[in-house]
Order: C-alpha cells, then sequence, then structure tokens
C-alpha cells in the first residue's frame, strides 16, 4: 500500500502518499478505475506539464512539475537505443517553452543535439569555440599544460607564484613586480578570472631562471618554460590560446556561452567531441564552475540548468579516477545550486558507475529500460520502499517507456514519452538499420587524411 484517495471539499478526490485509514480484514477491493488514475496522477502544481501518457491507460496524461525538476535537479537513465536522448530533448523543449528566463547549457559528447533544437540552439563546436585560457583556475589549467597527467609539486608552485605577477603586470604595467591589491580591495590569485598576456609569464620565468645558478629550481622553470611553449605552440589549442585571447574579453564569453541576454536563444549546445582529449575534463569543469559563480554573481537572476551528457565520464563511482576539479563543480551545482537558481541534469546509460552521492541530489529519475541488475540495483536503493515493485519492469520496458518517481511526480508511475516529430529530435551518429553502410566506401581517402590532419597542420 503506497497511498490513499480521500475527499477534499475543495478539490474533490485528491490522491496522497502514505496510509492514514488501513483496510479491514474482509473490506471488498476492486480493480482501479480510470478515475482513480485520473486522481492518483494529476498534478496540482501550476508549472505541470503533460510529458505522455500512462503505460495502462494512453488516454490519462502522465505529467510532471518543471519547477521541482529544475529546482531539485533530475536524471534519465536507460540503456542504449531506448529514447533515451529523445526524451531529454522533449523535457528541455517544455522547459523553454514554460520556463522564459531560463537557459540549458548541454554538455553534448556525441554532437547530437543541435538539430533537436533548430534556431532556439546556441551551437559551439571545436571550431568556433572561444575559451580564453586565463578563465580557467590553477587546476584546469594545470591540466592542460601538463596534457592530462599530475604535474609536479614544484612546477605547480612556480605557478601559482608567477601567474598572480603576470596579471599585475598587465593590469599596472612593466615593473610593477610586487603584487597590487585590485581596484575593488583583493589581490590577484592565480585561480582570479582576470586576463593576462602568456608572454609576460614566460618573461617572468626568463628572469627568474637567470637570476639562478645550477639550483635544482633553475631546471623546474626550464621544464616549466618548455611546457608552456609547446602547448601554446599546439594548433589544437587555438581557442584557448589564441593572440586575442589575452585581452579582457570575458562579457563577450559568458554572453555567448551563458546567453546573457537570451537574444532568443535559451538553449546553448556545446559540442565536446571536436575539443582535444587532454582539455575535455578542463572545459567542462570551467563551464560548470561558471554556471555557479554567474548564478552567485547575479543574485540568481541568471538561471542555468547544466545538462550533463554521458554524465559516467565526468563524476564516476571510482574517486580516484576522473578530473577531480570537474567532480567538484558539478557537485557543488547538485548540493548548493538550488539555493542559487542552478540546476542539473544527469544523463546517463550506466547509473552503477556515477558517483553515488552526486546521483541522490537528483530527487527526480526518469528510468527507462536497464537490463544489467548493477543498474536496476542503483535504482531500487533510489526509490521509496513501497514503490519498489513497480521496478520489476525495468528490464522489458518498451523504447520510449520508463518509470517516473521522485519530487517532480505525484507518485511513481510506469509511462510512456510523447512521440517528437522528426524535426525536433536528436540526430543519430549511427547507422540506421537497413542504411546501405558500403556508401562509406565511396567516402574520398584524401578528404579523411585531410580531415584527421585538419587540427595539426
Amino acid at each position: 500500500l503506497s497511498g490513499e484517495v480521500r475527499p477534499d471539499q475543495h478539490r474533490g478526490f485528491v490522491f496522497s502518499g502514505g496510509i492514514s485509514n488501513y483496510p479491514h480484514i474482509g473490506a471488498i477491493a476492486h480493480r482501479i478505475r480510470k478515475e482513480d488514475l485520473s486522481t492518483i496522477y494529476q498534478a496540482s502544481d501550476k508549472s505541470a506539464v503533460t510529458i505522455g501518457s500512462l503505460s495502462q491507460a494512453s488516454d490519462s496524461p502522465a505529467v510532471v512539475s518543471v519547477d521541482a525538476l529544475l529546482s531539485r535537479h533530475c536524471a534519465v537513465v536507460g540503456t542504449t537505443g531506448t529514447g533515451k536522448s529523445t526524451a531529454v530533448t522533449l523535457i528541455l523543449h517544455l522547459i523553454a517553452k514554460h520556463k522564459l528566463n531560463q537557459r540549458s547549457l548541454i554538455l553534448d559528447p556525441n554532437n547530437e543535439d543541435t538539430s533537436a533544437f533548430g534556431p532556439q540552439a546556441n551551437t559551439i563546436t571545436a571550431d568556433t569555440l572561444d575559451l580564453p585560457f586565463w578563465l580557467l583556475n590553477l587546476e584546469e589549467f594545470q591540466q592542460v599544460v601538463f596534457r592530462g597527467r599530475e604535474g609536479s609539486e614544484e612546477e605547480l608552485d612556480a605557478l601559482r607564484e608567477f601567474i598572480p605577477k603576470a596579471k599585475s603586470v598587465y593590469r599596472y604595467g612593466e615593473g610593477s613586480g610586487v603584487l597590487r591589491k585590485s581596484s575593488t580591495g583583493a589581490s590577484f590569485t592565480a585561480d582570479t578570472p582576470v586576463p593576462y598576456r602568456l608572454a609576460d609569464l614566460l618573461k617572468l620565468l626568463d628572469e627568474e631562471i637567470g637570476s639562478l645558478d645550477g639550483t635544482l629550481r633553475r631546471l623546474t622553470l626550464r621544464h616549466l618554460k618548455a611546457r608552456l611553449e609547446a602547448v601554446i605552440a599546439d594548433p589544437r589549442f587555438s581557442f584557448m590560446f589564441g593572440s586575442h585571447n589575452a585581452t579582457d574579453r570575458i562579457e563577450d564569453v559568458l554572453s555567448n556561452i551563458y546567453r546573457v541576454p537570451l537574444d532568443g536563444k535559451p538553449i546553448t549546445v556545446f559540442q565536446m567531441s571536436g575539443i582535444p582529449s587532454e582539455v575535455v575534463n578542463s572545459v567542462a569543469s570551467v563551464l560548470c564552475r561558471l554556471a555557479f559563480d554567474i548564478a552567485l554573481a547575479s543574485q540568481s537572476r541568471v538561471k542555468t540548468l547544466v545538462v550533463c551528457e554521458e554524465a559516467h565520464r565526468y563524476i564516476p563511482a571510482d574517486v580516484s579516477s576522473g578530473f577531480a576539479p570537474t567532480r567538484g563543480a558539478i557537485a557543488r551545482i547538485a548540493k548548493e545550486g538550488r539555493k542559487y537558481g542552478v540546476s542539473l541534469a544527469i544523463i546517463t546509460q550506466r547509473p552503477n558507475e556515477l558517483d553515488p552521492t552526486i546521483l541522490s541530489q537528483c530527487n527526480t529519475v526518469f528510468s527507462l529500460r536497464l537490463g544489467n541488475d548493477a543498474d536496476q540495483d542503483v535504482m531500487r536503493q533510489a526509490i521509496s520502499n513501497g514503490s519498489r515493485p513497480t521496478l520489476a519492469f525495468l528490464s522489458s520496458l518498451a523504447d520510449r517507456e520508463c518509470i517516473a518517481f521522485g519530487s517532480a511526480v505525484s507518485t511513481p508511475m510506469r509511462m510512456r514519452f510523447r512521440n517528437l516529430a522528426a524535426s525536433a529530435r536528436p540526430s543519430s551518429q549511427n547507422v540506421a538499420d537497413g542504411e546501405d553502410i558500403d556508401a562509406a566506401a565511396n567516402a574520398s581517402l584524401t578528404d579523411i587524411v585531410t580531415a584527421m590532419r585538419g587540427s595539426s597542420v
């Protein structure tokens, strides 16, 4: 027994979870009626929207509260091919329609989402990405300089020492060897989002190297200078180290990514697949971190939903793997975001590989078909005890069918997402069934080689 229908003098019959009046032995039982289903699954929330229909009654709408989805975070899980991407697209369309001041930032690792949103989407690709290096904090910058590997403590200490000095040179000019306070009274740190020139940083390192004689620190600084010169010269990182990125363009960058103002494009699709693998984690980290910082600095006026596709890449269950700053940025949104208007949507086909602490902060879950026992166990732990029998159907759900539970729905329900027009669906990178895969043989090998070398010539 999970709830009861009782009379209400203002709303007629209403459903509530929990039991206040248990049936006596011998009480009459009957099969559930359509009117009961409507009462149980109706929503009194003003932000409720219809996302599909009940599986057991196709003419009864399945509704969710948009406010609860955004304020308490959500997760969409399901095996590949079950309609997970289409479900996410539907939810984002409804949010954009009913929450006119809501922004959505999609971390899209498969380049599938742009086609789903048409003119509402601002798409950022590896070719159009503009993310100045000075927006990265020290941990993120370290990931770039050391190409995804752990850096030596001595070199990190040197960055921590000389980056603030380079910022001071940029702000106050040559000869400002002593760190000074900014106009707000705060001193520069390696994490302060203030521009500086890499030429100034290299010059400061050169001066320090020249003042040392045969010491270990001199060798350390030479190694660091060589790393910096190598990453600056790498054409794959031109979006970060281009010559124009030494100027203070923070307003333009944030306006483009976080849609301030909206300008009719509330959704930013950030295509991650073309970004060099060594810096993907750093880019994801800075995007999530800045979403929170902007909401905090705007006093919650800039509200952003961060949609983390393939979330197990960024917040794996094994805390020793993954990139700690990315995990920290996402965890901060999960734990504190609701107070400042930053929301989180976790999308994955492998819930058992997700950080359970962050997943537990998602108070609404849409679980599509899951065949793996370990994944099903994660869902059983997330749902209330009285509703666990509902999950017995997880391995046999149809495509686009899910079990939804949490704060955005009145009670756990088995439902089917409504269909989307072809123009509003994400594009799939997979070869469709029956498609002539021999067409790939007609691709020009010259074009393929040119594309492969395009980022390095």
